[in-house]
C-alpha cells in the first residue's frame, strides 16, 4: 500500500453540483473505486480562510486567516510542514496564495511562479495568478510535477469552477459546465494516479451563491464533497468527515505520527491509522 497522497482542491464547488456534473468522478463511485461524502465547510466561506483549513486543520477564527486580503505566511502546523519535517518530498500545482501562506509572502510571480527549492515548505511548485488560468493546464503542470519530481505528497488546485460561479452565479450553465470540464481534464490523469497506488482526496474550499459570491452561511455556498479513492479508505458511507479532519487524515496517509491534528472517525482502515492520534 502506497503512502503517497495527492489532494485536489477544486475551488468553488458546490455538493450538489458535484453530485450532477462531475461524470468521471461519478464513474468511479458506482464501480467502487471512490466514495463520497457531504462536509460542511468552516466560516467564512472563503477561499485564503479555508485553504488553511483544510492544510492545517485549524479554523479561521483560531488561524486568524480570517479573509482573503490577509498576505503573510501560515502561523500553524501544516501536512507541509510537518510532512518536511518528516523528510517527506511536497510538491504543488496551485493559485498563488498557497505560496504565500506556506512559501513566501508576499507573492512574486518573476521568483515564484516556478518553485524549485528544497529548502521550502512547498519544494516544487507551480503556482498561478490569473483565475481564468486553465485547469486543463493546471493538471497538466501537476502531472510534470508528480513525474519529475515524485513527491510524497502533491497538491492539485484549480480555480476555474469559482471563476465561473463569479462570472455567472451558482444556478448557470456556465458554473455546471465548468464543473464538467473540470471534471474531464481530471479524467486524463486519475486512472494513471490510481494505477500508481496513490490514496487520493478530492474536495473544495467552499460553495457557491447565486449572488456571484461567497462568504456567508447558505447552503449552497457552505456544502462541499469530498470524494477519497485508495486502499487506505474503509468507504464506508456511514462515516461523518469534517473540513478540519482533512489535514490530519493526510498527515495518516503519509505516515506522519504525532501530528496532533483531528482525524475523522472511520475514515481510515483501523490497522492503519497511527495509535495516539489526536
Amino acid at each position: 500500500m502506497s503512502n503517497k497522497v495527492i489532494l485536489v482542491i477544486l475551488d468553488g464547488l458546490e455538493y450538489r453540483t458535484a453530485e450532477q456534473c462531475m461524470g468521471f468522478l461519478h464513474a468511479l463511485k458506482e464501480q467502487g473505486k471512490a466514495t463520497l461524502y457531504k462536509l460542511q465547510c468552516e466560516l467564512p466561506s472563503m477561499s485564503r480562510p479555508l485553504y488553511e483549513t483544510i492544510l492545517t486543520g485549524t479554523r479561521p477564527a483560531e488561524s486568524g486567516i480570517v479573509h482573503n486580503q490577509v498576505v503573510r505566511n501560515s502561523t500553524q502546523t501544516s501536512v507541509f510542514s510537518l510532512a518536511r519535517e518528516n523528510n517527506l518530498t511536497t510538491a504543488a500545482a496551485a493559485y498563488h496564495w498557497f505560496s504565500e501562506l506556506y512559501n513566501c509572502a508576499p507573492y512574486n510571480a518573476v521568483r515564484d511562479r516556478f518553485t524549485e527549492a528544497p529548502e521550502q515548505l512547498i519544494q516544487y511548485g507551480c503556482f498561478y495568478h490569473q483565475d481564468h488560468y486553465p485547469d486543463s493546464h493546471l493538471y497538466l503542470d501537476a502531472e510534470w510535477l508528480r513525474r519529475k519530481y515524485d513527491p510524497d505528497f502533491l497538491l492539485v488546485h484549480p480555480m476555474n469552477i469559482d471563476d465561473a460561479g463569479h462570472r455567472a452565479g451558482f444556478d448557470s450553465a456556465h458554473y455546471r459546465n465548468t464543473a464538467r470540464h473540470s471534471d474531464m481534464s481530471l479524467s486524463s490523469h486519475l486512472p494513471e494516479w490510481i494505477a500508481a497506488g496513490y490514496q487520493i482526496l478530492i474536495t473544495a474550499d467552499h460553495g457557491m451563491n447565486n449572488d456571484k459570491s461567497h462568504g456567508g452561511t447558505l447552503a449552497e455556498e457552505r456544502d462541499i464533497p469530498l470524494f477519497v479513492i485508495g486502499d487506505r479508505f474503509t468507504h464506508q458511507i456511514e462515516c461523518l468527515p469534517q473540513q478540519t479532519d482533512i489535514c490530519g487524515v493526510v498527515c495518516e496517509l503519509l505516515g506522519i505520527q504525532g501530528h496532533a491534528k483531528p482525524v475523522a472517525s472511520g475514515l481510515l482502515r483501523a490497522e492503519l491509522s497511527y495509535q495516539g492520534a489526536v
